[in-house]
């Protein structure tokens, strides 16, 4: 299955319909032909609702939008800001959201109802709530802040590191928080004690993070997929990254993992994908056409992963017999 959809591919979201392809026109496309025009101008940011049900969107209309199929529901309206963050917290029932320098928590039950509005120091360039949904991390200058959503006034943890932080994950058991840098490297730090970590020497920056199960972070921005181990009480510190897939010719984009943490997906610059059991290191080559770097890359089930790259194309390809 293969589609032209001639817009670049933001994101690619599953909900309780199948894949939807978020794209820079403002549309929302499902695998089954549904379309919802869900933003005048370009999606910026996609998560599914907490619920399943549809896919929410944030665009630099300033609108938050619930799109379910082909009906579009305005969650926020912020004529002249960029919504160009967003995470969902399925377990706590929350969604979070930024423009500028300011953070908001809805509660995805009454989105009518008033929020948490948390201000930052610098613009927010992520957000994501940790396993439960009790605390929202902001990626922002000069490193991380760190919210209990359900409180109205408070003051944030501050996470510093120097430079400007573009991307957030909390670990699954929600013990490390890890960012991605606008230079080639991460940053950590332990929850528990705020004991930080270098995670550097990566020749590009990183826009994909992604664990594999509990026990590996698995990074683009590299010739290979670099992986970072999550076990015991120290995680990833004091320890070396480990580098699969090295290919001079090319560099990982994004990254993906199916459900079990067995198997790793890769995208790269050059447009092609390869796939393999983390057991092995053997790669198969999902995507072997060449063209535009792969710009969205989601595990939809055991036999399934959906991509799409910077000039519009995109796909779903069988990954059975990785």
């Amino acid at each position: 299955m293969s589609f032209d959809f001639d817009a670049y591919v933001t994101d690619i979201i599953v909900d309780d319909r199948g894949a939807a392809f978020a794209l820079g026109d403002g549309r929302l496309v499902w695998e089954d032909g549904a379309v919802a025009e869900a933003h005048d101008g370009a999606i910026l940011c996609a998560a599914p609702h907490p619920s399943g049900a549809g896919v929410i969107t944030g665009g630099d209309d300033g609108r938050l939008v619930w799109s379910r199929g082909g009906e579009c529901e305005a969650l926020v309206e912020a004529p002249g800001r960029w919504i160009d963050a967003l995470a969902v917290s399925p377990a706590a029932g929350l969604i979070a959201w930024s423009a500028g320098r300011e953070a908001h928590v809805l509660d995805a039950a009454a989105p009518g109802a008033a929020g948490r509005r948390f201000v930052h120091e610098a613009s927010v360039a992520a957000l994501a709530f940790d396993p439960k949904g009790r605390r929202l991390a902001a990626a922002t200058y000069g490193g991380a802040a760190l919210w209990y959503t359900r409180i109205a006034e408070q003051k944030p943890v501050r996470l510093r590191w120097a430079g400007s932080h573009v991307g957030v994950i909390f670990s699954p058991d929600g013990k490390f928080l890890i960012s991605s840098m606008q230079e080639g490297a991460l940053h950590g730090w332990r929850l528990a004690d705020a004991r930080d970590m270098k995670m550097g020497g990566y020749p590009a920056k990183v826009r994909g993070l992604a664990f594999l199960g509990t026990a590996w972070l698995a990074t683009s921005g590299a010739h290979g997929v670099v992986l970072w181990p999550f076990v015991g009480a120290g995680g990833p510190m004091g320890k070396a990254g480990v580098e699969i897939g090295w290919d001079e010719s090319a560099l990982v984009t994004r990254v993906a993992g199916d459900a079990a943490g067995e198997r790793l997906i890769a995208g790269l610059d050059d447009g092609r994908i390869w796939a393999c059991r983390l057991a092995t290191e053997r790669r198969v080559t999902l995507k072997a056409e060449r063209g535009a770097p792969i710009s969205a890359l989601t595990v939809l089930d055991a036999a399934r992963v959906a991509w799409g790259d910077e000039a519009g194309r995109a796909g779903v390809l069988d990954m059975t017999g990785v």
